[in-house]
């Protein structure tokens, strides 16, 4: 079963330390505690039409602009795997939700759910969105009237679910842009979709952890340090699943796009190949791998937390991980800027790259980006001076 996080689970999601030891590889049965729901969404008003598409719940309420009737839309139920009754009080808190506007295209939202379910209290997200492809053909022609969907994924708790919003939204993009919502269409390729939204949107973190286990410091090392990685021999999950770690795991959108990209560009060329990932054998095999003490401390609280088989405490914990790393970064930036003008600072920027346990990381990161700053970039070479005698002592 799905672990529906209860209260003791969500005090364990605040932190990355807690755990049990490494447990063994197993696939923990979720699918009969996770569900969904498609509606067919209509606007009355825009089409001049009253009624709804049949059995479609409306909306009742006010909105912030004006107070919409009950004729103003309708939601026709297309897929769902809920018991009827539960999906009847999903379907009224939808329609609530679009009466308030509080459903914009593309864009997910998580919160609980009371239904009559054995869960009774779960995480819900819901998108209501459109197709790509019938998106165009309105741009093209304005009489296309083109059909909304609204989607809804529950499981978990809402904490658990707003972790992985960003990947249910990716999820919904994919429907929109690969499945036709035709009839004949649903139960062949888009219940299936949406059926596996939990296996493929919330578990490839935990997949990777139980794949690598002890050598995950070699992929949480690259994530840090921008390294570039190949994936051979894998399947194609396997391969979408490590993608998936990476990007999570790295600090895109958390430093300056412009260091991101100097220190992409430094690393293939210090390196002059990629860390390679070979997976034809029982146990994935490292090529070109680094790490250090930062990764491998981290590493022991995805293995300790793997005995638990939570993917929400796994998302939580890289999201501590990377915190702790901008919170280092930031840290050593400060240090360099007292060093500009103090000996003494100079020192402690040398004893906190020395015990932070990513050192050679840091300094990497700030060296690109104190390239254009003189007096910082001094700091920086001596530093890096220090680093490489220490390193040869």
């Amino acid at each position: 079963m799905l672990p529906a996080l209860a209260d003791g689970d969500e005090r364990e999601l605040e932190s990355s330390e807690e755990g049990g030891g490494a447990g063994e590889e197993r696939r923990p049965e979720r699918h009969g505690s996770t569900y969904h729901s498609l509606y067919g969404y209509r606007s009355c008003r825009a089409s001049q039409q009253g009624g709804g598409d049949g059995g479609g719940g409306t909306g009742t309420g006010s909105s912030a602009a004006e107070t919409p009737s009950s004729q103003d839309f309708s939601l026709s139920l297309l897929d769902t795997n809920l018991p009827a009754e539960a999906e009847t009080e999903l379907r009224s808190f939808i329609a609530k939700r679009l009466t308030k506007g509080a459903l914009f295209e593309g864009m997910g939202n998580v919160v609980s759910v009371e239904l009559s379910i054995p869960e009774c209290k779960v995480g819900c997200y819901y998108c209501r969105f459109q197709q790509e492809n019938l998106l165009e053909m309105a741009a093209l022609d304005s009489d296309v009237n083109t059909p909304e969907y609204v989607v809804c994924f529950l499981g978990g708790s809402e904490k658990g679910l707003e972790l992985f919003r960003l990947e249910l939204d990716k999820y919904i993009q994919s429907l929109k842009i690969n499945l036709v919502l035709e009839q004949k269409t649903l139960e062949t390729h888009v219940n299936p979709y949406l059926r596996s939204w939990f296996e493929n949107a919330i578990c490839p973190i935990q997949r990777v952890v139980q794949l690598f286990q002890e050598k995950l410091a070699f992929l949480l090392h690259a994530a840090l340090s921008y390294t570039p990685v190949e994936v051979k021999n894998a399947d194609e999950k396997t391969e979408k699943d490590i993608s998936r770690f990476l990007a999570v795991a790295g600090l895109q959108g958390l430093v300056q796009e412009g260091t991101m990209t100097s220190l992409c560009i430094a690393m293939t060329e210090e390196q002059h190949k990629s860390m390679v990932v070979d997976c034809s054998g029982p146990q994935p095999q490292f090529h070109n791998a680094g790490s250090n003490k930062f990764c491998e401390d981290w590493m022991h609280a995805f293995v300790n937390g793997a005995e638990g088989g939570n993917p929400f405490l796994f998302r939580q914990i890289l999201e501590n991980f990377k915190l702790k790393a901008i919170q280092d970064i930031n840290n050593l930036k400060r240090f360099i800027r007292q060093a500009e003008m103090n000996h003494y600072a100079l020192f402690k920027c040398y004893m906190f790259l020395k015990n932070c346990g990513s050192g050679d990381i840091l300094l990497k990161i700030v060296k690109v980006e104190h390239a254009e700053m003189p007096e910082a970039k001094n700091v920086v070479t001596v530093l890096e001076e220090f680093m490489r005698e220490t390193s040869v002592a």
